[in-house]
């Protein structure tokens, strides 16, 4: 116990050398810029190298490429840094893992108000988080938290509602928020087959990992966006083995 206590410092600097360790390669993740931290890594495995074994003219070569590269990387690489920032942003890192009995009654809810929708032939569109924190869109909306019902949620598309316009967001099993504003993609040849739903879920699938779900007014089926990939003309059975798949799909995947 007492070499538990004496050692409690250099365990805690290593736990939080290794959380920062992380997120910054989260950071540069997708971007040019994590091939040049991986080129930095190199010079400073070089760096030590030279400085255990007192190399004098590699040492001071390494310092001065050093104070120069930093100045370089900012320059260079500064759409990259800003657009890993971004993501960096929106990555819920605290994010709460839900049982698999949750996901199961949730997912259900969200597929019966669907159906019950696409035959009343109304529109929605619901966004679930996974690990890309949608906060952002949550207060462009009305905050609702409460646990999914698929009757609140026909409730909410029913035409003549305040909030029956904008998405609706599921967050850590929950409806979070409602009548939330998306950002709308700009693509001429998707305007002609799609509508605003579907183009406003094609924009938050580039930007996020969240799983979009889309009931159309016009054509009264239910189609999931992830990632930018489509997946039409789902029944209700469907539905939900795919957003159970989605939900335990790894980004990476």
């Amino acid at each position: 116990m007492h070499n538990l206590f004496l050692h409690w410092k250099p365990i805690t600097e290593v736990l939080i050398l290794w959380f920062f360790i992380y997120h910054i390669l989260l950071f540069f993740e997708g971007t040019r810029s994590l091939q040049v931290l991986r080129g930095i890594i190199m010079l400073l495995f070089v760096f030590i190298i030279s400085q255990k074994f007192d190399f004098i003219v590699l040492d001071w070569l390494l310092k001065k490429l050093f104070g120069i590269s930093v100045i370089a990387i900012l320059i260079i690489f500064h759409p990259e840094i800003r657009q890993g920032l971004a993501q960096l942003g929106k990555r819920n890192i605290f994010r709460s893992n839900l049982k698999e009995e949750d996901i199961q009654f949730f997912v259900k809810q969200i597929a019966q108000a669907c159906e019950n929708l696409a035959a009343n032939k109304l529109g929605g569109l619901i966004a679930v988080e996974k690990n890309d924190s949608l906060a952002t869109y949550i207060q462009s909306g009305e905050i609702i938290d409460s646990r999914v019902s698929a009757d609140l949620m026909q409730a909410i598309f029913t035409p003549n509602n305040p909030l029956h316009d904008g998405g609706l967001i599921i967050q850590h099993g929950r409806i979070a928020a409602a009548g939330c504003i998306f950002p709308l993609a700009i693509n001429q040849e998707l305007n002609r087959v799609f509508g605003t739903r579907h183009r406003a879920a094609l924009s938050l699938s580039e930007e996020t990992d969240a799983i979009l779900i889309v009931v159309s007014e016009e054509r009264h089926d239910i189609s999931i966006i992830y990632r930018k990939k489509f997946y039409r003309d789902l029944g209700g059975a469907e539905l939900e083995l795919k957003i159970k798949e989605l939900i335990k799909t790894k980004k990476d995947e």
